[in-house]
């Protein structure tokens, strides 16, 4: 099958391409390559360094004789989106190609406009651009875990049959996100929903946790090929930001009570994922929705598991709390299901011993390239 990756320069993508790659799908890579232009905006650098997409493609054709088409450019330009999928003629779109910041979306004006316009937009034209030339087509699309917020009662997968007055249905879950990004997964999601159920396109949406981890099969078979280890407080995940933390001797800052709760998900079971999407697609007219994730923590657990991992290579850790930049419940309820894709097969990785110590020794061998004036949050959510 040929299934073009829409953001595949990108943290997710670039690993689900090259698992895609490896496993004998044709792959075709789009994207527009911004997020490396939004780093040198905010001047911010991933821990590990990253070579081009050029370079990567190559390297990767060097080492397993595959190819990966490569299409530059914005899926925000409808022409450029609409004839690179005629040139590729894909069986499946996977698109990551969005802003995937929530501190970015809340720096100011401008930035949440360039998050909703560039996300919301960008998936309308793809929606546009499948039921014109590829209606059958299955769309895989990545969304967050974070459309739903922390609802005091369990979250389902998508849908929930609600009975009010005697009647009953089942209805999209109801979303509660928290900053302007998530937002925009939510309109993409109802936009995609609506596509689905009046031009008979076919989607699946992955609601996905948080991704952590560097290494898959692939990425770790060259320096080249290496993968990106984002620690800054614009684009660091507390589970990365925190193994940094550790390797220079900065004490691990928790956001406010640390009692947040979150999914979770190492990076190999996201390719995982997807491919577990591609394998079995989505009916046409259907709207599929998967939780996609494997673990549940708060973020005073990840802390403790850091500083233990820590401990145990020798380093010193200490944890801090700082204000919360963010508003959202720091006490919470957080029971999401996870179902579907463990039934299709998924068999997790989970959060152990041994890939803590891979993610700390990524960080002490690139803690050269800490800067430490990015750790610390610069975003507020709260009216200045």
């Amino acid at each position: 099958m040929k299934v073009l990756v829409i953001g595949g320069d990108g943290y997710c993508g670039w690993a689900t391409a090259l698992y895609l790659s490896s496993r004998g799908y044709d792959v075709g890579i789009l994207d527009s390559l911004v997020r490396r232009h939004w780093d040198l905006e905010l001047g911010v650098e991933t821990l590990t360094p990253i070579s081009t997409i050029h370079q990567r493609i190559g390297r990767w054709q060097e080492l397993t004789g595959k190819t990966i088409e490569l299409f530059i450019g914005d899926i925000n330009n409808y022409d450029f989106l609409q004839k690179s999928l005629q040139k590729f003629q894909p069986g499946a779109v996977v698109h990551f190609g969005e802003q995937r910041s929530a501190p970015f979306s809340m720096i100011d004006r401008e930035h949440a406009v360039l998050t909703q316009v560039n996300n919301v937009v960008g998936n309308l034209n793809l929606l546009y651009a499948l039921r014109d030339d590829f209606p059958d087509c299955h769309l895989v699309k990545l969304g967050t875990m974070g459309e739903y917020g922390t609802p005091n009662i369990d979250i389902e997968e998508g849908y929930i049959t609600i009975e009010h007055n005697g009647r009953t249905d089942t209805l999209p879950y109801p979303k509660q996100p928290g900053s302007f990004y998530h937002l925009s997964k939510v309109h993409d999601s109802h936009n995609i929903q609506f596509a689905c159920k009046v031009w008979g396109l076919r989607a699946t949406d992955l609601n996905q946790g948080v991704v952590y981890g560097v290494l898959t099969e692939e990425t770790g078979m060259d320096e080249l090929l290496i993968n990106r280890l984002d620690y800054d407080g614009i684009y660091g995940t507390a589970l990365n930001r925190f193994c940094i933390q550790a390797a220079i001797g900065h004490p691990l800052t928790v956001y406010g009570k640390g009692g947040q709760t979150r999914a979770f998900l190492d990076i190999r079971d996201t390719v995982r994922c997807v491919e577990l999407a591609i394998l079995t697609p989505a009916k046409p007219g259907e709207f599929r929705v998967f939780n996609q994730f494997t673990e549940l923590f708060s973020i005073n657990d990840l802390a403790l598991k850091v500083k233990q991992a820590g401990i145990t290579l020798g380093l010193d850790v200490n944890i801090d709390t700082i204000d919360n930049p963010r508003i959202e419940a720091e006490s919470h309820y957080f029971n999401p299901k996870n179902t579907n894709l463990l039934n299709l097969g998924l068999q997790p990785h989970f959060l152990s011993d041994s890939l803590l110590d891979s993610l700390l020794n990524f960080a002490v061998k690139y803690q050269h390239r800490v800067d430490r004036s990015q750790i610390l949050p610069k975003v507020s959510w709260k009216r200045e």
